[in-house]
């Protein structure tokens, strides 16, 4: 099928979409959620040959770790299907009404938005990921995944595709491959609603520039951490939890902002050391413009929070930063100072995330304002419009 067709069987697929009833969305979702149990070999299969061509071609480790797939990770996109299930419907909803003293009947429903084309990179969870969401907030969706996956791409969609053809209007769910159709996706405006990219700074600015239809970026993730000379949380424990629990995702820590005169700096340092973390101390102004996602730390000593907010505004992507402190001042101060999509106060960066945060899961994290900011979810995924009902009512 060309991208042409492909892209008008999605347009026709998203009305149908709007009018299915709740009931037919938990059904697709709980067939996806038991087909990815009982192909989980299969899958592993696919992976394999993804991971294997992967390190014949030298590709880095955090991209290997974003890549790769075990049996834990799909029983997880398995349990992420029944939650994202779980989640309150969103379709169809009235979230505001009101009546007018002449008795007009104001609403607003929520409502899909339509045709979603998203470009990803690496991770291929996300066919799972965005086809769930797609099918909660009842949008058709087009998939195109980065090559260095696309055997466990092609695979989840299969299993997808073949586990919803029967409850589904054909087009919901398609997948593309080239970069030559996405090249011609991004011409298509009349038919995609949206465009999110999901990925690297490379491919981000290509969207951007080459679009016809409005794009939500979900961009880097230089993230930052500030430590308060009067911290009084585990520092370290949530460092390290920032930094190495998974080095290569977007919600990891890329910077470390220490309090000169918090008293447990060295501790924090040697932890570091310890945990194979490559420490950047002093960092050069390209480190702080890093996001490593690798076991690599820059640090940043501030004589006050002033510095540290000073020097988090002139690197942040606009992602997640985080600050360990007592005073509410301060952190008050931290968290109108700056521009993030989440501000994360004595806790981890990690907890940006669509099912920390009680999404279900995410089509990723917008570092754009409009339309969303931060993880999206199925309600992100929709818009709003009015109803407004009367009794034979005209405007004077």
């Amino acid at each position: 099928m060309s991208i042409l067709n492909l892209a008008i069987k999605a347009k026709e697929a998203s009305l149908k979409l709007q009018a299915l009833p709740e009931e037919m969305r938990l059904t697709a979702l709980d067939s996806i959620s038991k087909a990815l149990h009982s192909h989980k070999d299969a899958i592993l299969n696919e992976n394999k040959k993804d991971i294997e061509e992967a390190k014949k071609n030298n590709l880095s480790s955090s991209m290997l770790d974003r890549l790769a797939l075990d049996e834990k990770s799909i029983l997880a996109l398995s349990a992420m299907c029944t939650s994202v299930s779980n989640q309150k419907q969103v379709v169809g909803m009235i979230v505001e009404s009101h009546t007018r003293p002449d008795g007009l009947l104001i609403q607003k429903q929520r409502i899909p938005l339509g045709v979603i084309g998203m470009i990803f990179e690496s991770r291929p969870n996300v066919v799972v990921d965005g086809a769930a969401l797609a099918i909660k907030s009842g949008n058709a969706i087009i998939l195109k995944g980065g090559k260095e996956a696309q055997h466990s791409n092609r695979k989840l969609f299969e299993i997808i595709h073949q586990a919803t053809a029967s409850v589904l209007p054909e087009g919901s769910i398609s997948l593309i491959e080239t970069r030559e159709d996405v090249a011609e996706i991004l011409k298509l405006h009349q038919y995609i609603d949206l465009m999110v990219p999901r990925g690297g700074s490379d491919l981000i600015k290509y969207v951007k520039a080459n679009a016809t239809m409005p794009v939500v970026a979900h961009d880097k993730g230089l993230c930052h951490l500030y430590v308060h000379f009067d911290c009084e949380v585990d520092a370290t424990a949530i460092i390290l939890n920032a930094k190495t629990q998974r080095p290569g995702v977007c919600n990891a820590l890329e910077t470390l902002v220490l309090h000169e005169k918090y008293p447990k700096n060295d501790e924090i340092l040697k932890a570091l050391n310890t945990a194979g973390v490559e420490i950047k101390n002093p960092a050069t102004e390209d480190e702080y413009a890093t996001e490593w996602l690798d076991k690599k730390i820059s640090i940043k000593m501030v004589k006050n929070h002033a510095e540290a907010i000073d020097h988090i505004k002139k690197y942040s992507s606009h992602h997640t930063e985080a600050i360990l402190a007592k005073e509410q001042s301060v952190i008050e101060e931290f968290l109108n100072s700056l521009d993030a999509s989440c501000i994360a106060i004595n806790a981890s960066t990690r907890f940006n995330d669509g099912g920390e945060l009680g999404l279900g899961a995410e089509l990723g994290i917008s570092t754009s304002k409009l339309h969303a900011y931060g993880p999206m979810g199925a309600s992100e995924m929709t818009t709003t419009r009015f109803i407004v009902t009367g009794n034979g009512h005209v405007r004077k």
